[in-house]
């Protein structure tokens, strides 16, 4: 049975200070209200990351890091290896965010190299995905996520891809304020389901979680959440802010 999960980006925001605050309410808030089996993950910034692993020790709450280098150690000044992430206390790993696909120039072979990176380490890959207003506009959203899962993700075996969470982000609904319809977002992640079931088989696709990266916030969660193939949140704005981060985590059934 897949795993529902939550999972707080913080993207270049809070100081360390900010950062261990947030972090703290949110830990608080998860052990007095929260009895649903959720995973729940904190991805801060890379400064945040040591210190955040010694606050959330055995709160249940995992870390996650924004990043990684396609490489584990070498002269690649301002950049951060999966190794290195490891030794912080890194569990998960997000891998082709859409802003850095965009900012970074980042393309999905050298994606597919940082999931490898971050499987050879024991850190589990957030892999994201997701079209533009253009291309879903012009018809293309289903041939261009299929293209990214494919390319990023199918040169794994079996026992690989069953460690790696896909996230769907409708480009167009990132930082927008716009959200995709629930039928919009569930029609995308059976889609994907499908495609990992045609190369993995049933039972296989049917293990792996895919989360909606999209705007989710306290009013659409439970809509969001209730569709059948997705399994749990990418957040961003709404992880800022520890009530409505666990007004998210609460609406998973």
């Amino acid at each position: 049975m897949r795993k529902n999960i939550i999972a707080g980006n913080w993207k270049m925001n809070l100081s360390l200070e900010q950062g261990y605050g947030l972090a703290s309410e949110i830990k608080w808030m998860v052990s007095d209200e929260v009895s649903n089996k959720c995973d729940i993950i904190l991805i801060p910034p890379f400064t945040h990351l040591s210190g955040l692993n010694s606050l959330l020790k055995d709160s249940g709450i995992k870390l996650g890091a924004q990043n990684c280098h396609h490489e584990n150690s070498g002269a690649y000044t301002g950049e951060i290896s999966a190794e290195i992430l490891k030794s912080v206390g890194v569990s998960y790993v997000l891998i082709g965010h859409s802003e850095r696909r965009t900012f970074q120039n980042e393309t999905n072979a050298l994606l597919a190299n940082k999931i490898n990176r971050a499987l050879e380490n024991e850190i589990q890959a957030i892999y994201c995905f997701g079209e533009t207003l253009e291309q879903r506009d012009a018809g293309n959203a289903f041939e261009v996520n299929l293209s990214q899962i494919k390319e990023g993700l199918f040169h794994l075996d079996t026992s690989q891809i069953q460690k790696v969470i896909l996230a769907y982000e409708p480009v167009w609904a990132i930082g927008t304020g716009k959200t995709a319809s629930p039928q919009q977002a569930q029609e995308i992640h059976r889609f994907v389901r499908q495609a990992l079931t045609e190369k993995y088989g049933e039972a296989t696709a049917g293990s792996i979680s895919i989360l909606y990266g999209g705007s989710m916030n306290p009013s659409n969660a439970s809509e969001l959440l209730g569709c059948e193939d997705i399994d749990g949140g990418l957040i961003g704005g709404s992880s800022l802010e520890s009530r409505a981060f666990l007004d998210i985590i609460k609406a998973i059934d």
